[in-house]
């Protein structure tokens, strides 16, 4: 990598962020190491706000929590509905590893700060990276407690956790994400939904800075260049998995009307509420699902 550029915004890039993500993930092996079982994650879920819900799925036995501000260089999940704690057990012979909330960029973290994490879990070799979040609903036929899984998205956030000098040990310098939403996944994805009878929307996520929800002309723009759901998370993600090449799937859970004929804007506490209400589906079309990645 060259060392020789200058620093970025937040001065964490190239040898200063692969040190950072390896102490993480030293860190995290180290307490695995009192379950092997889980020392090898196939799979990595990120919760978005309400969704904590997820964290049922795991087995009892053996199981391993470690919160986030035990973990060096790891930013907190400040939001509410955002737990801030890694939950790593088995969902029947599946080694998984759950990041219950995340760090936001608009708490003020760069896309490089806030994907820290989830690089640090890469690093111990998960194959499959399943990202939720919670959503507004731009295409008029959504309605809040609407389950929606990601096809494609756009990246209006204005960062890029792939800039800086590249990290080669986790991908090439120019990443291909076409298709970054595994197509075989989602074919997966819409199986299990139709044995649960889950209803399973599909359509485009834009991801945009935040904090700020979006005006009614916003609305009309993201609707017009396709978007079908808004927020402010996973694609970041996305991009580092991808990067990484380990195969994507996302889903949204819609929590509030994001159209221009709303009579209001939505509110934090109206999509913890959908959130957690709207979590139950999400949960019973992952049961189905995670135990069959196996396959």
């Amino acid at each position: 990598m060259t060392e020789d550029l200058p620093t970025l915004a937040d001065g964490i890039h190239g040898r200063e962020l692969d040190r950072r993500i390896s102490a993480a993930a030293a860190a995290i092996e180290q307490r695995l190491a009192t379950a092997p079982a889980l020392a090898r994650p196939r799979v990595v879920a990120v919760l978005g706000s309400g969704m904590g819900g997820v964290g049922e799925l795991l087995d009892d036995e053996p199981r391993v929590m470690i919160p986030y501000r035990e973990l060096p260089n790891i930013p907190g999940a400040g939001v509410e509905g955002h737990a801030g704690e890694l939950l790593a057990g088995m969902v029947g012979e599946i080694p998984m590893i759950i990041l219950s909330g995340r760090a936001h960029p608009y708490e003020g973290y760069s896309h490089r700060e806030a994907t820290l994490l989830l690089r640090a879990v890469l690093v111990l070799g998960p194959e499959i990276v399943v990202l939720t979040n919670a959503a507004g609903g731009l295409n008029p036929d959504y309605e809040p407690g609407d389950l929606m899984l990601l096809t494609d998205h756009l990246n209006l956030s204005g960062d890029n956790p792939l800039l800086g000098p590249n990290l080669d040990r986790f991908g090439p310098r120019f990443p291909p994400m076409v298709d970054a939403y595994d197509p075989a996944l989602r074919q997966a994805a819409l199986e299990a939904a139709e044995r649960t009878g889950v209803s399973l929307r599909q359509g485009v996520y834009v991801m945009l800075s935040g904090p700020a929800y979006e005006t009614r002309a916003e609305m009309r723009m993201y609707r017009s260049l396709g978007a079908d759901a808004v927020g402010m998370s996973t694609v970041h993600e996305t991009m580092v998995a991808r990067h990484a090449e380990r195969r994507v799937l996302a889903f949204s859970l819609i929590t509030n009307k994001a159209t221009d004929d709303i009579e209001e804007g939505a509110n934090h506490e109206e999509v913890i509420e959908v959130g957690r209400a709207g979590a139950g589906r999400l949960v019973t079309l992952l049961g189905d699902l995670l135990p069959r990645l196996r396959e």
